[in-house]
């Protein structure tokens, strides 16, 4: 069951989301059901687990269910909210993904919430207190979807909720499987506090073994069914929670190390919108974290524009640096296979898997797969943006600030860039890449990746014209040489601080300084900032933002720009964009003004020797 965020911006999702959540923490279970199939017997430890990059050694790819369960859109969901899973309807993507997505290396079917709910969202245990199948929606129970889904060369994944279902606990009496006397009672807290994104379950409590036995003895069923994959939901620091109580990083240990104990690699994918203050831990235990809130709308369409899509340009640059083998940053479905089902224009498709692709986020659509359209078969099947994502490549992030019109580039290991323009605004507008922005001068080869077709060279910078919400994306490999530059340092005593603004310790930052406290009023002037000839330079900033901040650029004393800088993800890390500033020939003086707002930290900046 996959949450959206708790943040104002989305109250239509929190409410439907909401209303879930209460049918299934109101649902009681009279009586534990009785075992799903014959308890299995322990498998040899292996040392395949969670958190290597055995199992993740690229992006995963694939489908998943809750989009189409989660929609309004007409026909999905005939029989009530949330009830198109089904084996029959997921058998039925499992053939269409094989078809016509497998050889394009889209591998997983991925079942999200509700396969061991009813229609009315009543769960069903064994007599274990682990979930089991409901009978309408599964009548044949997981096994037998699993082995269907390996039958045509694919990978199986399943679904659970951080924590034990309230209606799993059972009065504390239900016997854990394979784990002596212990019972729901021992492996929860004796208060019954509550934990996940939607105060669904009761808290475990590692600190007696029977919780890690109880977890044990749900990775085995999984492992003994045939899954390939788990998604482990509403886990925290994050979903909308934070606290001791919805501290589920004990949790994500335990599935690793329950995980291990199986012999069987599965691959663990926590949810969602998780806490980066606990990236070390996402990253040592896992293979997978989701960074944002659901991208579904839960309208009448899979998604919107407005909805979140648009939230992850500014929410995924201070995530970037964190993926590689072993673990990637997830930003959800990849809803662009159907315009008219996905509820997007065709610009909006594009830029959306732009940006999943080159943040080398997992690609798992949530189409149906037996109505893509034309369009979204080009954008689901372009090799060569599939192998951006699935490649050496590391993750692209803003080489810009986040203003309407950004730009995003990675330096690839045979000395190309991948590059691409976006324009986020409502209407159209030009966007420019500059090679100084990349780090070099003079002519560069462009091709394009969409339309699969060799540009031409392009001299200091390419722009194109985007429509609203639209995009492009390039290879861009220079024929000129590296960009000269002069640096200078923010805590320089030359330069002029005013207000707050302030020289603190930076570990990260070049000179082990930077200059802080830039709120309200704070100012950063550079002074003596010698030019051969004027021009507008690409002016890059090397700054530190744990969130995203503006600042207002001016030079000698000239009419300001704002610009927002994304965040570096913490306040000790620093990172670079580009500004352009318009200077003149001899000494000038840049000044950084936080405005009525608060800015970012800045540690240095440097600026091109040409304009």
């Amino acid at each position: 069951m996959r949450s959206s965020s708790y943040a104002p911006t989305a109250p239509a999702r929190r409410s439907l989301r909401a209303l879930l959540v209460l049918a299934l923490t109101a649902a009681t279970a009279a009586a534990l059901p009785s075992a799903q199939a014959a308890t299995p017997t322990p498998a040899p430890t292996s040392t395949s687990a969670a958190g290597t990059s055995a199992l993740a050694a690229k992006p995963y790819m694939g489908w998943s269910s809750w989009s189409m369960q989660s929609s309004k859109y007409p026909g999905l969901n005939p029989d009530g909210d949330y009830s198109y899973l089904t084996e029959k309807n997921v058998l039925k993507q499992a053939d269409a993904l094989a078809a016509k997505l497998k050889p394009f290396g889209y591998e997983y079917v991925n079942l999200d919430a509700g396969w061991w709910m009813d229609q009315a969202w009543k769960p069903g245990f064994d007599e274990y207190g682990r979930q089991k199948a409901d009978p309408g929606r599964f009548p044949r129970g997981m096994k037998p979807v699993a082995d269907h889904i390996h039958g045509r060369g694919l990978k199986a994944g399943i679904y659970l909720p951080v924590g034990l279902q309230k209606e799993a606990y059972g009065e504390g009496k239900v016997p854990i499987w394979n784990a002596g006397d212990c019972t729901t009672a021992d492996i929860v807290y004796g208060d019954l506090r509550t934990t996940n994104g939607w105060d669904s379950a009761y808290k475990l409590d590692f600190a007696n073994p029977c919780a890690q036995k109880y977890v044990d003895s749900q990775a085995r069923l999984f492992a003994d069914w045939g899954y390939d994959f788990l998604k482990l939901d509403g886990v925290g620091p994050g979903s909308g929670k934070n606290g001791d109580q919805y501290d589920n990083v004990a949790d994500v240990a335990a599935w690793n190390k329950a995980i291990a104990a199986t012999g069987r690699p599965i691959h663990l994918e926590v949810s969602w919108s998780l806490d980066i203050g606990r990236i070390a831990d996402w990253k040592k235990y896992s293979n997978g974290w989701r960074i944002d809130t659901d991208v579904e709308c839960y309208c009448n369409t899979l998604v919107s524009w407005e909805n979140s899509v648009d939230d992850r340009w500014d929410d995924l640059p201070g995530w970037t640096r964190h993926a590689g083998p072993g673990g990637w940053n997830d930003l959800d479905s990849l809803d662009v296979g159907n315009g008219e089902m996905d509820g997007l224009t065709k610009a909006e498709r594009q830029s959306y898997a732009t940006l999943w692709a080159i943040a080398k986020s997992p690609l798992y659509t949530g189409d149906d797969l037996t109505k893509l359209d034309s369009y979204g078969v080009s954008l689901l099947t372009n090799r060569e943006v599939i192998a951006l994502n699935q490649g050496s490549m590391p993750p692209a992030r803003p080489v810009t600030p986040s203003n309407p019109q950004q730009v995003w580039a990675a330096k690839n290991a045979d000395g190309s860039y991948t590059v691409a323009l976006f324009n986020l605004a409502d209407k159209p507008a030009a966007v420019s890449a500059d090679w100084a922005a990349l780090g070099f001068t003079g002519k560069a080869a462009v091709r394009d990746l969409w339309n699969r077709e060799n540009l031409g060279t392009y001299k200091d910078k390419v722009s194109q014209a985007l429509p609203a919400h639209g995009s492009r994306l390039f290879t861009v490999t220079p024929r000129g040489a590296a960009l000269a530059t002069t640096g200078y340092e923010a805590e320089a005593a030359a330069n002029t601080l005013s207000g707050n603004a302030s020289v603190t310790d930076c570990s990260a930052c070049s000179g082990g300084k930077k200059v802080g406290n830039l709120y309200v009023g704070g100012k950063l002037r550079f002074n003596d900032v010698v030019v051969a000839k004027a021009g507008t330079y690409q002016v890059k900033v090397a700054y530190v933002s744990g969130d995203p901040r503006s600042v207002e650029v001016s030079a000698n004393g000239n009419g300001s720009t704002s610009h927002k800088m994304p965040s570096t993800g913490d306040w000790g890390t620093a990172e670079t964009v580009s500004v352009p500033v318009s200077l003149k020939a001899g000494t000038n003086t840049i000044t950084f003004d936080s405005g009525s707002g608060y800015a970012p930290d800045i540690d240095r900046i440097d600026v091109p020797k040409s304009s």
